[in-house]
């Protein structure tokens, strides 16, 4: 059983990693502010119904809100998800999944003279960093073109169309870290 105040925390992480404030989740809840203020204070034990109201305000279930969290989240090589997509170029999630937190970290190999297409933007708050290990990426991100190199790196907020080439003759090997916000029932492509 989680105790009020990890409960509270969860609670508070979950809210605040989807940038909402507690306004927000009240009403996405139909939970009033002060209970809410109250059970991520530790201070309130929800019932069953306001605690399950909460959790689909947060796109989460209350199984997930009530249900220990292991300390150390690990996905080994072989649970990786590889992508294989049109063009010949390939990318790996890296990062384990954590419920609730929408970061990703992604490897992508390009071929030569490759296009991954074009990617919408996504909601306000999200970020990407991209860093190439080998061969040229060229970046579009709205209206601006930049092309990085090896060992180069970059940053772009992503709620603005973006897109990723390898221009060159070679494969470019490249890292996406990215943080994306998400609306509550919305998948969305992942970015390569």
């Amino acid at each position: 059983m989680v105790a009020l105040a990890t409960l509270g925390s969860r609670i508070q992480e979950l809210r605040l990693s989807q940038s909402m404030t507690l306004q927000d989740l009240a009403d996405r809840a139909a939970v009033s502010v002060s209970m809410l203020s109250s059970v991520e204070r530790g201070r309130k034990a929800p019932t069953v119904v306001v605690l399950s109201r909460i959790a689909e305000g947060l796109g989460v279930t209350a199984a997930h809100l009530l249900t220990e969290l292991a300390p150390v989240r690990v996905r080994r090589a072989a649970e990786q998800d590889v992508v294989e997509e049109p063009g010949g170029w390939r990318r790996t999630i890296l990062s384990p999944v954590v419920p609730g937190v929408n970061f990703e970290w992604i490897r992508s190999v390009l071929p030569p003279h490759c296009d991954a297409g074009e990617y919408p933007a996504y909601a306000p708050g999200s970020h990407e960093f991209v860093f190439v290990e080998s061969g040229v990426l060229r970046l579009t991100v709205g209206e601006t073109v930049t092309e990085l190199g090896a060992g180069d790196s970059a940053y772009f907020a992503a709620d603005a169309v973006h897109g990723y080439v390898n221009p060159g003759g070679t494969p470019c090997v490249y890292y996406v870290a990215a943080l994306i916000m998400r609306s509550r029932g919305r998948g969305g492509r992942t970015s390569p």
